[in-house]
């Protein structure tokens, strides 16, 4: 028989070989760990960058657009003093009815010679309107100074209710509600037990709701966002009982202010008003004709309005709503403000690094 085995010097070799595969086997696999680390390292840290990039440049686009808005609504206040002092009716027909159609910024600019801000600067659009805020039914009317409903303005509300498309006794739900947050407000300024008592005691002023300040806060008295929509055009919610101005109201708070006027006559008073604003409130007469009214509730006049301004830079949006209230000394004072940002839906929207 042969024998198979190996020599020993073959035997040496083999032996020295299993190593050195194993030894360059684990270098490379070294290799692909140190190449995967600095990867992942490398793509961290631009992610880092990209998004330092991204926060350096939305707080620039915040602080231009404070800039922005904050001249627009000086503006504003300005045409608003202005047509203070000419005095008069007020109506759709004035300036400051007028809304601001998105304009581009440069647009303004142009007449600086020394301006260059079209040079590698992003488009900026800028738009705007007032509204009168007396143009819609204040729900502050309803809850007298003592914290009780009014009859005759629960019956204004619900006709409201009715004349927007909904159920007459949300009006109910609404005043009720708003009693109960005035109530437990007023109890703890006063520390009066008779209205504590009215609120229901201590455990009905824990359960009373929230006293709205703006209109957007309604929803804490149980409105859903659908129903608040549905009320916007024709409901608001001032610091203080208000009139109802007939130069700038929709048909709809007309006949709800007026009683015993439908939705028929207070379109005829809308249409008269755009030839002829009314000068006072006895001038409906000529357009209602013969009958007992009660015009109380209307004024040609108004004190509260809402500037809207709205910066559209690159694809982003940001809106500011200032509530205003105009003093008898032809002061135009900020009440509320707010302000919405996000992107704007309509543009393309650029890709992650």
């Amino acid at each position: 028989m042969h024998d198979t085995r190996l020599p020993p010097r073959t035997l040496s070799r083999a032996a020295h070989r299993t190593p050195r595969r194993l030894q360059a086997g684990a270098a490379l696999l070294m290799a692909m760990v140190i190449v995967t680390l600095v990867a992942t390292l490398s793509a961290s840290m631009v992610w880092q960058q990209w998004r330092a990039v991204q926060v350096e440049s939305a707080e620039r686009v915040r602080a231009q657009a404070t800039w922005v808005l904050s001249g627009a609504l000086d503006w504003a206040r300005l045409i608003l003093r202005e047509d203070a002092r000419n005095g008069g009716p007020d109506h759709l027909g004035e300036p400051w009815a007028i809304p601001l159609a998105e304009a581009r910024l440069s647009t303004f600019l142009a007449v600086d010679e020394n301006n260059n801000a079209d040079e590698g600067a992003p488009d900026a659009f800028l738009s705007g309107k007032v509204e009168d805020a007396n143009a819609r039914y204040n729900l502050r009317n309803i809850i007298s100074p003592d914290g009780d409903i009014v009859p005759e303005e629960l019956l204004a509300l619900k006709r409201l209710c009715e004349n927007a498309g909904l159920a007459p006794g949300l009006g109910d739900g609404l005043a009720q509600a708003m009693k109960q947050a005035t109530l437990a407000v007023l109890s703890i300024q006063s520390d009066d037990p008779a209205l504590l008592s009215k609120v229901g005691g201590e455990a009905g002023r824990q359960k009373a709701p929230l006293l709205p300040q703006t209109f957007d806060q309604l929803t804490w008295l149980g409105l859903d966002a659908g129903t608040l929509e549905r009320l916007r055009p024709y409901l608001t919610l001032l610091p203080s009982g208000t009139q109802v101005n007939v130069n700038t109201a929709p048909k709809e708070v007309i006949a709800a202010v007026v009683d015993n006027l439908d939705l028929a006559r207070a379109a005829r008073i809308v249409q008269t008003r755009q030839r002829n604003a009314y000068k006072t409130t006895d001038d409906l007469r000529a357009t209602l004709g013969a009958g007992n009214w009660n015009f109380s509730r209307l004024s040609v006049s108004s004190d509260f309005f809402e500037i809207r301004g709205r910066l559209r830079l690159e694809d982003n949006v940001i809106e500011q709503r200032h509530l205003v209230q105009r003093t008898s000394g032809n002061e135009v004072v900020v009440k509320h403000q707010s302000r919405f940002s996000g992107v704007d839906r309509g543009a393309d929207p650029s890709p992650n690094p």
